[in-house]
């Protein structure tokens, strides 16, 4: 019996900036398998490349050399264009500071996406999402009503309501203070788990990444640990 493909498989993966005497390497050539269903912290400090680490995983930024294969699709030749392309429907993404419309509502938010992507039903979608994240009372409300937690509630009901197979969070707590963080944290891995997305999180919490069903420890853009828990 053959055994699934990874959701994420990636080979010697690689990321630098600049040219010549100005160049970075940011990753230096990481091995790395996902398979659907996994919660995964990517855990580091500041400057291991763990955030560079997401975003090449997430199509939003294009790796230097290697092989990536996501869901299916081969990100490593695909252009800015052809990454766009594939991550819709593929992947939600979280981050830190929220990066909601001003100027649209909650609702809006949420569907705006869906709406570009040519889903018919993307404003009841959107609906049922922002219900199933508690905001159903604020369908209505423009960001800048609302506080930081339920900023954060639209941006993971914005990312799941397409229904995605990865879920990518970026330090998704990191501008919530304690409570909020932690309420904000069970929503996201209920979310996750009710709508059946693979979640890869990046945080520098040791105990939120201990919720996870594993760790990658990453330090001067490697992989330097993998624990399952």
């Amino acid at each position: 019996m053959t055994s699934p493909a990874p959701l994420i498989s990636a080979r010697a993966l690689t990321l630098s900036l600049g040219r010549d005497a100005a160049r970075v390497d940011i990753l230096k050539g990481l091995d790395l398998a996902v398979m659907a269903g996994e919660t995964v912290a990517l855990l580091g400090p500041s400057g291991s490349g763990k955030s560079s680490l997401l975003a090449v995983l997430a199509g939003l930024e294009r790796a230097s050399g290697g092989t990536l294969l996501i869901a299916g699709a081969d990100f490593s030749t695909l252009d800015e264009d052809g990454l766009a392309t594939a991550r819709r429907g593929r992947i939600g993404i979280v981050l830190q500071a929220f990066h909601l419309l001003p100027t649209m509502t909650a609702r809006e938010n949420v569907a705006t996406p869906m709406e570009l992507a040519g889903m018919a039903d993307a404003m009841q979608r959107a609906e049922a999402e922002l219900a199933a994240v508690g905001l159903a009372h604020r369908l209505d409300h423009y960001p800048g009503q609302l506080s930081g937690g339920e900023q954060q509630r639209v941006a993971i009901a914005r990312a799941l309501a397409p229904r995605p197979a990865l879920l990518f969070a970026d330090e998704p707590t990191g501008n919530l203070d304690t409570a909020t963080g932690t309420a904000v944290a069970d929503l996201l891995f209920d979310r996750a788990r009710q709508a059946g997305a693979t979640l890869l999180m990046v945080t520098h919490d040791e105990a939120l990444a201990q919720r996870c069903g594993r760790i990658l420890r990453l330090a001067d853009g490697r992989i330097v640990a993998d624990e399952t828990r």
